[in-house]
């Protein structure tokens, strides 16, 4: 893809996700991520009325008499979208590959956090990290996150998950809201994503395309693995074939769903073969009512 294509594809998608994060996910966003706690902002002397569990005992100790500590609600987010670019990110049967929906998706989630004047990085992956924009604000630096995605020229093809999680563990200290889009064709990834999760706030986006669940009834079909070049034939006209295909395919999906499930992680799951912003949005609802039940 040419620099003039990539700057086409960054307007159309800014256009369309515009119009998505003003017309849908926008306060689901802002009701889930709209903050993370309370930070310190000054000490200051005691009043009447104020709650004795703010007291600074250093501070009082040293000055004589009371001084409390006055806290703000954090509202500053650092989001950073970790995403997979490797070579099966490329597959796709329907209108779009597992990429391009990626792409549209990581643009979404960023104008997301843009529109809520958040922090916005980017890193992506293959079987190495091949690019980290370190988090900032605006409209600029979210479209430049978006042309990066686009223009990636992968020098890997494999998908190696753990590796990308220990960069990030060492190039973003501050908890921050992560979004892991990926196939995740991959294993033994398990214990550094719960190290992740626990100082991040993590979020799975699995992306898959029906023809990797299910084949259809054509006869022999040549199929080949886009991350390592292997080929092989698969008689899809066989019934028993298309179904131990199904069934392998839901194993791995499982084998999935328990692996992050295990590390803490929150999984959603979304198809090129369907759209994406009603489960979308629908996952930041039910989120944000648990959070919210956790809460009260």
């Amino acid at each position: 893809m040419n620099a003039r294509e990539v700057i086409r594809r960054v307007k159309r998608l800014e256009i369309r996700t515009r119009r998505l994060v003003q017309d849908s996910l926008a306060g689901s966003y802002h009701s889930v991520f709209r903050g993370r706690g309370m930070e310190f902002a000054e000490v200051r002397e005691y009043v009447p009325g104020d709650d004795v569990r703010t007291i600074d005992w250093n501070v009082t100790s040293r000055m004589g008499h009371p001084f409390v500590k006055r806290f703000t609600e954090e509202r500053e987010l650092t989001v950073v979208l970790v995403v997979d670019a490797s070579g099966s990110n490329g597959f796709g049967t329907g209108e779009s590959t597992k990429m391009q929906l990626a792409a549209e998706l990581s643009a979404l989630l960023a104008f997301s956090a843009i529109r809520n004047n958040d922090r916005v990085g980017l890193l992506l992956f293959t079987d190495r990290v091949e690019l980290f924009l370190p988090p900032r604000r605006g409209r600029e630096h979210g479209l430049r996150a978006l042309r990066e995605l686009l223009a990636i020229r992968p020098e890997g093809r494999g998908t190696r998950i753990a590796p990308a999680l220990e960069y990030l563990q060492h190039v973003v200290r501050k908890r921050a809201v992560v979004f892991l889009v990926s196939d995740f064709q991959d294993e033994g990834y398990e214990r550094i994503l719960r190290v992740a999760a626990h100082r991040h706030d993590v979020v799975a986006i699995a992306i898959s395309d029906p023809r990797e669940h299910t084949l259809p009834a054509v006869g022999l079909i040549a199929v080949e693995d886009p991350e390592t070049g292997e080929t092989d034939v698969i008689d899809a006209g066989n019934a028993v074939v298309r179904r131990a295909y199904a069934r392998e395919a839901e194993r791995s999906r499982a084998a999935t769903r328990d692996a992050l499930k295990a590390s803490g992680v929150e999984l959603l799951e979304l198809s090129t073969g369907q759209p994406y912003e009603l489960p979308l949005v629908r996952f930041f609802q039910e989120r944000a009512r648990r959070a919210h039940r956790a809460g009260g």
